[in-house]
């Protein structure tokens, strides 16, 4: 149900809920908020009203406080095993692109089958604009599954991917970089507490020497660090990954990640104030964003090089405290591959594609759904049809633009459908903390990290209007 006024919402939670006038929340019927509450107030939050879906927010992030469901940084625990203090496991970074409620309760019920408490839920810069979730909304939604599903403790949010377009910034490279600190600085607002800088599409190689194809990647990129660092809340140290090559292209060298890392702690030492750097950086080891698709439908085999991906996750760390190298685009590996993650010390890997291929593909999808996002995709993205293109390979590589302007409907398929997808979902995740080692992480992850309790506004007041206000050019 989408209440109509914040009055109607507020008096749906009587009994449950308690708002004191100065914005104090407490939970007085847990069950009944888990039970039914939390439901409605998600969707209120996602496709309320403005006034509506402002206060569901609120209300939510206040209540993740209240019950320990709370945005956190995974930076001191990377650092902790940047310093050989924790080893052997690979934490899971996960694009929830749509259905995110369900997708995302179903993650969260895999992780307290198996204490499993180092694992994220990110989104790209692009795929917020194509999915239409925006920061505020991404957080909300995983702070209610949290609520529904009764997890308590860090919740690690992740900007994935914030990303410079190269041809944007050859164009006009002050509207381009100012893009991207925008979108951070939602994020940062937003509860990303862990943010991926990538410049690396900035890599110039017809230069012949390493530090001149990586100065202008490393230069942006502890740029952009200080300005993280500039506006992270108090008591905040957020997570940031930087980046070398590009995903899909040649491999990186260890010689690239010195380069890089060299001249990004040289620029960033030249601020002054002794600036916390980078937790991770990730690397080109032969995977491609979403899989290549073949003409018959099938996924090509991908020729991971888990050496190279060993030998830079070790350098990373013994020579810059990282945790070390993150993997991109591994979702669609075959699944005899998973467990050398953890094997090689990889810090982390990026799982997305395949998520939305079990939604698409999955038997509990209805037939009709599938054929009215192919009609829409064929007339509104058929720019993107490749000469030579089948309709396996173009819808396939196009269907991930279909969750923004489906939204409603996705979110409004009948429980069983959503039911089925969500105890497959749950399967899949828990095959991935099983082979990524991070089942009883729940102490680990305790003994490093601890949620800072932010509270915010509510909605309407002065404080909540000065709030808004701040970092906004006049």
């Amino acid at each position: 149900m989408i209440h109509e006024s914040v009055y109607e919402l507020k008096t749906s939670l009587n009994g449950i809920v308690d708002v004191s006038d100065d914005g104090k929340v407490s939970i007085q019927d847990r069950q009944a908020l888990r039970e039914k509450a939390i439901d409605t107030l998600v969707r209120n939050a996602v496709f309320g009203a403005d006034d509506v879906r402002e206060y569901a927010r609120w209300l939510i992030w206040e209540m993740g406080q209240a019950l320990g469901a709370q945005p956190a940084s995974i930076h001191d625990l990377y650092m902790a095993r940047g310093r050989g203090e924790c080893s052997g496991f690979t934490v899971p970074a996960m694009n929830m692109r749509g259905l995110a409620y369900d997708m995302m309760r179903a993650a969260l019920r895999a992780a307290l089958k198996v204490d499993a408490r180092a694992i994220i839920f990110e989104i790209a810069r692009s795929e917020i604009g194509y999915t239409s979730q925006r920061p505020a909304e991404y957080t909300s939604v995983l702070i209610a599954a949290a609520i529904k599903e009764g997890y308590e403790g860090p919740l690690f949010i992740q900007g994935d991917h914030f990303q410079v377009k190269a041809s944007a910034y050859k164009s006009n490279p002050e509207a381009e970089l100012q893009a991207v600190k925008d979108i951070t600085l939602e994020a940062l607002k937003g509860g990303f507490f862990n943010i991926d800088v990538d410049t690396s599409t900035l890599v110039d190689l017809s230069y012949e020497d390493l530090d001149s194809q990586q100065k202008l990647n490393y230069t942006l990129s502890a740029e952009m660090t200080r300005f993280i660092r500039e506006h992270q809340p108090k008591g905040v140290t957020v997570s940031i990954g930087g980046e070398i090559g590009e995903v899909g292209g040649h491999n990186s060298t260890e010689g690239e990640l010195r380069a890089y890392m060299d001249g990004y702690n040289r620029t960033l030492k030249s601020y002054g104030g002794d600036l916390p750097g980078l937790s991770k950086i990730s690397v080109q080891t032969g995977t491609s964003h979403g899989g290549i698709v073949l003409p018959d439908g099938s996924i090509a085999r991908v020729a991971l090089d888990f050496d190279t991906l060993e030998r830079l996750s070790r350098l990373a760390r013994e020579e810059y405290g990282m945790a070390g190298a993150v993997q991109h685009g591994a979702s669609t590996l075959p699944e005899e591959m998973f467990h050398r993650f953890p094997e090689t010390e990889t810090a982390e890997i990026h799982l997305a594609t395949g998520f939305q291929n079990l939604l698409y593909d999955h038997e509990a999808m209805p037939a009709e759904f599938v054929e009215k996002i192919y009609a829409y995709l064929s007339t509104h993205h058929a720019d993107e049809r490749k000469p030579g293109d089948t309709d396996t390979q173009f819808f396939y590589r196009t269907r991930k633009r279909a969750f923004g302007p489906f939204k409603a409907e996705w979110w409004g398929l009948p429980e069983s459908v959503r039911q089925a997808f969500g105890e497959t979902l749950e399967e899949k995740f828990s095959f991935f903390f099983g082979k990524l080692n991070v089942v009883n992480t729940k102490d680990l992850v305790a003994k490093y990290v601890k949620a800072p309790e932010i509270h915010k506004p509510m909605p309407g007041t002065a404080a909540a209007a000065d709030d808004d206000s701040k970092g906004l050019a006049d």
